[in-house]
């Protein structure tokens, strides 16, 4: 394995036996009853006697929460996992935390792995906030020097001082969530393992949480990031990977991989309404900063519409509104007849976005009355690096990029 590589995964593989349990008739008779209860206990004694896990319900099925997956990580590369819920980011996680044995492949690893896969785990509620930051520290793989000497920075994060003697029992789900994460946090190993810990407590903490996290990123730990949150992704990140039923659907830049993710499974994004059917899409194969965009909407009429009108509103990836287009500011829009089509089509001056995530919403009314609305229509991501956008030592936040020098003059006394 190369020097700079501390990850390898080849051909990865972890399967599961579930069982079901078969549909009962309303009436049974008592021989079927002690048939099935025969048949239950012999197998459940020959996987006992086979050494394998008991497997509850009539039937088993094998079912394959990673398979195939082959990937390196470099050391201090920060890597996004991402994907629909149930493609495989918790199994993949467990497994490189060595919790878990893949069922086939191997993986490995070089240096000291920390895991946040469950806040809070090793908490005992009958301990104090005291007792429990060493005991959780502990569980994570922290000596008892370097609990003590990270521990007041570990309670000034948490922000639980006044409570450090009290069991956390008594804790508020905010503190306790505050407390775990704060503990996990400070952990100093080569390789970092996140599973969607960010989302915990309020929005205050959460940028404690985040503003950690990219400090650990700049430190050049190597980190193995999971979240549904995809503006952390982009900010955090320096890499990708999409996971797709549990197997590699991509892994390059973050802004191919969330447009990736974003559009799993279609070329365009259709919606079926009460009214009308809409259908959205990207014209042209790129979309970058900087540049004027084109989407067409088209949208199919179930009934006639004597006054139809259009309002489009841009959104940035915290659902703030960033522009709201109507079509009345073009021309007013004859009536449509039933089962005819409507064709939209938004051609923009070139717009500077700042690298993020774009969604549009779209409404269809009627003489100033809604018909229908649509959240999300059309997701787009805006890339982190374009023509349009000169790389700089921090990234740039908001939503939109404003060009504009800065003029100052010195006052000589």
């Amino acid at each position: 394995m190369a020097d700079d590589i501390v990850i390898r995964a080849d051909g990865l593989g972890k399967k599961y036996v579930i069982g079901h349990a078969a549909e009962r008739e309303r009436y049974v008779a008592l021989r079927d009853v002690m048939a099935r209860g025969a048949r239950a206990a012999w197998r459940k004694t020959a996987d006992v006697l086979r050494g394998r896990a008991l497997i509850g319900g009539d039937t088993t099925e094998e079912f394959w929460a990673l398979r195939d997956v082959s990937f390196e990580v470099k050391r201090g590369e920060v890597l996004g996992i991402i994907g629909r819920n149930g493609a495989g980011k918790s199994t993949l996680l467990k497994v490189l935390s060595r919790i878990t044995e893949p069922s086939e492949g191997r993986v490995t690893i070089r240096g000291r792995v920390a895991s946040l896969l469950e806040v809070g785990t090793g908490f005992h509620p009958e301990l104090t906030g005291r007792e429990n930051i060493y005991l959780n520290g502990a569980v994570l793989g922290m000596t008892r020097a370097e609990i003590r000497r990270k521990f007041d920075e570990i309670v000034a994060f948490a922000e639980v001082e006044k409570f450090l003697d009290t069991p956390v029992k008594r804790y508020s789900s905010g503190m306790y969530v505050r407390l775990a994460f704060a503990v996990a946090a400070h952990l100093e190993p080569e390789i970092l393992v996140v599973d969607e810990v960010l989302a915990v407590g309020d929005a205050e903490f959460q940028k404690k949480c985040i503003n950690k996290m990219d400090g650990i990123r700049r430190s050049g730990r190597t980190v193995l990031f999971v979240t549904h949150h995809l503006p952390t992704v982009l900010s955090l990140t320096s890499a990708a990977m999409v996971l797709e039923r549990g197997r590699v659907a991509y892994r390059g830049s973050v802004s191919d991989a969330l447009s990736k993710y974003l559009h799993q499974g279609e070329d365009q994004k259709t919606m079926i309404g009460r009214q009308i059917e809409i259908s959205a899409a990207l014209e042209g194969a790129d979309f970058a900063a900087g540049a004027a965009f084109r989407v067409r909407f088209d949208v199919m009429l179930r009934g006639p519409l004597a006054e139809p009108r259009l309002g489009i509103g841009i959104n940035d990836a915290s659902g703030s509104r960033i522009s709201t287009l109507f079509s009345e500011t073009a021309r007013v829009l004859p009536a449509v007849a039933a089962g005819n089509a409507l064709h939209f089509q938004i051609v923009t001056e070139p717009v500077r976005f700042a690298p993020g995530i774009l969604s549009f919403k779209l409404a269809l009314a009627e003489r100033g009355e809604d018909i229908e609305t649509y959240e999300d229509t059309l997701q787009l991501v805006v890339p982190e690096y374009s023509p349009f956008v000169q790389p700089a030592r921090s990234r740039p936040r908001g939503s939109v990029l404003v060009t504009s020098r800065i003029e100052f003059h010195e006052a000589v006394h």
